[in-house]
C-alpha cells in the first residue's frame, strides 16, 4: 500500500492547516492510500548551519524531528506540506525542518509526489505556496495540482470548515495525488523512471 506523509507546519494541531490536511487524509484513505501526519510547527527545530557533517553521518548533525522523519519520507510515495501564511511566507519552523530534511538526507526524491497547502486569512498565500513548491521542484518530484490554488481561508478551523471551495480544493487535490502516486507506481514497475542526470555542475569559479 502506497503512502502518503502530511507535514502540518502551524503550531495550532487543530487549526486551520490541520482541517485542510485532514480534508486531505480522508481522501486518501478512501483512494486506499496509508497516511501518517507529523506535527513539525509545535516543535523547537533550528536551521541549517551548512557544516556538512550530513555528508558523512547519512542525517543531520542535529538529531531531532528531522531525522526522525527522513526514513518515514524515504518509504513514502507522495509528501504533502502544510503551513499557514506568516507575513506573506510559510512557518519559519517548517521552513527549517524542510531545508534540512531535504537537504540532508542522502537518498534520492525523484518521483515522489508531492503537494504544498496554505491556509491564511486573506492574502500572502501564493507567495507561500510558491516557496513550498520549490522543495519538490528541485528535487525530481513531480508536483500534484488541484482545481484551483491549493489553499484553505480563515482565521479559526470552524471558519475554514466554512470554505467550501477550499476544501474541495483539499479533495480534488488528494485525488489528483493519489493517482499520479498509482500512475507511477505502474510505470516504475513497466519500465522503471527516468533517469537522473547528475554529471554538469555550474559554479563558474574562474568568475568568467
Amino acid at each position: 500500500m502506497a503512502k502518503v506523509l502530511l507535514l502540518n507546519g502551524s503550531p495550532r494541531p487543530h487549526g486551520c492547516t490541520a482541517e485542510a490536511l485532514g480534508e486531505m487524509i480522508r481522501v486518501f484513505e478512501a483512494e486506499g492510500m496509508e497516511t501518517e501526519l507529523i506535527q513539525v510547527g509545535s516543535k523547537s527545530v533550528r536551521g541549517c548551519i551548512a557544516c556538512g557533517k550530513c555528508d558523512d553521518l547519512g542525517r543531520c548533525v542535529f538529531d531531532d524531528l528531522v531525522n526522525e522523519t527522513a526514513p518515514k519520507f524515504k518509504e513514502a510515495a507522495g509528501l504533502v506540506v502544510g503551513s499557514p501564511v506568516y507575513y506573506g511566507s510559510p512557518n519559519g519552523t517548517l521552513l527549517s525542518f524542510l531545508d534540512r530534511l531535504f537537504y540532508s538526507s542522502n537518498y534520492s526524491k525523484h518521483m515522489k509526489v508531492g503537494a504544498a497547502v496554505v491556509s491564511c486569512r486573506r492574502g500572502g498565500n501564493t507567495a507561500s505556496f510558491d516557496v513550498l513548491n520549490k522543495y519538490f521542484t528541485i528535487s525530481g518530484m513531480p508536483v500534484a495540482s488541484s482545481s484551483y490554488w491549493n489553499q484553505v481561508h480563515g482565521f479559526t478551523a470552524e471558519d475554514v470548515r466554512k470554505d467550501l471551495e477550499g476544501l474541495q480544493v483539499m479533495r480534488n487535490l488528494a485525488r489528483n495525488m493519489a493517482f499520479l502516486i498509482r500512475a507511477i507506481e505502474a510505470e516504475r514497475e513497466r519500465n522503471g523512471i527516468p533517469p537522473m542526470e547528475r554529471g554538469a555542475f555550474t559554479s563558474f569559479p574562474d568568475g568568467k
